[in-house]
């Protein structure tokens, strides 16, 4: 049965398994301390600090960020959390963490799990999972090994609309699905520039060194933090780290694009260099069969690029400047943001008469649905991996989905960056046609650094 397999290894736990007391839309009950999981929160950024509110339900007992005037408003906000700059002394010092969340820059994100998870803590890793493949291939090692509950911030996954658009993958109503288009309108930061001169000093509150991580030595300009360090090869993972791993998911899980054990990979950019990702791209990646599942192309755009709209669907513009097109042999599916959180099919306020018509034609497991309620109500992601956690289980993006993910999503960077099409041997982790593309599997650590 298509789904199976993927759909049993989802974890969905009731509030109860928390000891919840919460009554129907009561925001101020709260749990029993001890009864609450100890949660460490690590870089608090926007989008750290967002994860940190989000796990409602649990004692957030630390907080760590190489800069503390980024930190400061996280800080006022959970005064009696612990306070760090360096994640490893932390890890020291607290030992009754039970779980860390991770919302640091892509560069740091391997060292600060494999550390956290080698110490037998729950980990939730903002998208993309790594900046390598290879630190991706050794964070699937140690969360196999430990253990420990995983999950990766890519919290789309947890949506009605992306479970409902993969059940209509498996369905088969769309026919053979044989090419896929996603876009979006990243980068939101400077890309394809040259290195600055550095001679701004960093400010106060700022552990440059700390902040650097395992990358090479460079000096501290304001190109890389705060927010800006997105587009550096050193640092992001650019507009394809950013973005393919909440994009490419329903291609992905929909499409069982984690059975192949090879496929290419081509891309075409507005030119690269050695320091930042390019200000556009277009990337190809073309699946040999699967089962009974046939060849697939699935092509990304960045950079302001997209797909030209097949006739009878709505224009792009309507769908919005991130989206994905899956073309059947039968019927075309086409979404945009919206979906992320309703239906496929819809486009902004209407949907498409006929998507609601397309008749299943082959059984599969229905996917179970990560349920709203007051307690999980604009977070259910983050609270899916705190109930997994205390269950002793793993949520639906858990590093056995997201890790082959975010390889699959890395591996666009890595053709990118070589300049050539790629062919890409899973089992022996390596471009078997560009050696030189070999590189860009796995950087070196600065002295001092290792997973």
């Amino acid at each position: 049965m298509r789904g199976s397999a993927v759909a049993a290894s989802c974890c969905f736990v009731p509030c109860s398994v928390l000891g919840a007391q919460r009554k129907q839309g009561d925001q101020s009950a709260t749990l029993p301390p001890s009864e609450r999981l100890n949660i460490a929160g690590v870089g608090l950024g926007a989008r750290g600090l967002g994860n940190v509110e989000k796990c409602e339900g649990a004692n957030i007992v630390a907080l760590c960020d190489v800069d503390w005037r980024t930190a400061a408003m996280a800080f006022k906000q959970y005064p009696d959390a612990a306070k760090y700059k360096d994640f490893r002394r932390m890890l020291d010092k607290e030992t009754g963490i039970d779980a860390v969340a991770i919302s640091t820059p892509d560069h740091t994100h391997a060292v600060i799990a494999a550390e956290a998870m080698k110490r037998g803590k729950h980990v939730f890793v903002e998208a993309p999972l790594a900046h390598d493949v290879w630190e991706v291939r050794e964070l699937a090692r140690l969360a196999g090994e430990t253990g420990v509950t995983t999950q990766m911030g890519n919290e789309r996954h947890s949506g009605a609309g992306i479970r409902r658009a993969v059940e209509m993958i498996w369905g088969g109503g769309l026919g053979a699905i044989r090419e896929v288009h996603c876009w979006t309108n990243r980068p939101q930061w400077p890309q394809g520039i040259g290195r600055p001169e550095a001679k701004s000093p960093p400010h106060e509150g700022l552990a440059w060194d700390l902040w650097l991580g395992p990358a090479s030595e460079r000096s501290y300009d304001p190109a890389y933090h705060p927010y800006r360090w997105r587009g550096w090869l050193d640092f992001g993972t650019g507009a394809m780290g950013a973005m393919g791993c909440h994009l490419l998911d329903a291609a992905f899980w929909g499409l069982e694009l984690g059975g192949a054990k090879s496929f290419t990979v081509e891309a075409e950019s507005s030119g690269t260099n050695d320091e930042t990702y390019p200000e556009a791209s277009t990337i190809r990646y073309r699946f040999p069969a699967r089962g009974d599942l046939p060849p697939v192309a699935i092509t990304w755009y960045d950079g302001g690029r997209q797909p030209s709209t097949p006739d009878g669907l709505p224009h792009l513009r309507e769908v919005g400047s991130n989206g994905s097109l899956f073309l059947g042999e039968e019927h075309a599916m086409m979404f945009g943001p919206t979906v992320f959180g309703t239906n496929p099919g819809q486009i902004g306020p209407r949907t498409i008469p006929e998507f609601a018509k397309i008749e299943n034609k082959r059984t599969y497991e229905k996917i179970p649905q990560v349920k709203e309620s007051a307690w999980t109500k604009g977070n259910r992601h983050i609270q899916e991996w705190i109930s997994a956690c205390k269950a002793g289980k793993q949520p639906c993006a858990g590093f056995e989905h997201s890790a082959p993910l975010t390889e699959m999503v890395l591996l666009g960077n890595v053709a990118l960056m070589s300049g050539e099409p790629i062919e890409w041997d899973s089992e022996k982790l390596q471009v078997t046609n560009v050696p030189e593309a070999n590189r860009f599997i796995r950087r070196e650590y600065r002295q001092g650094w290792s997973l």
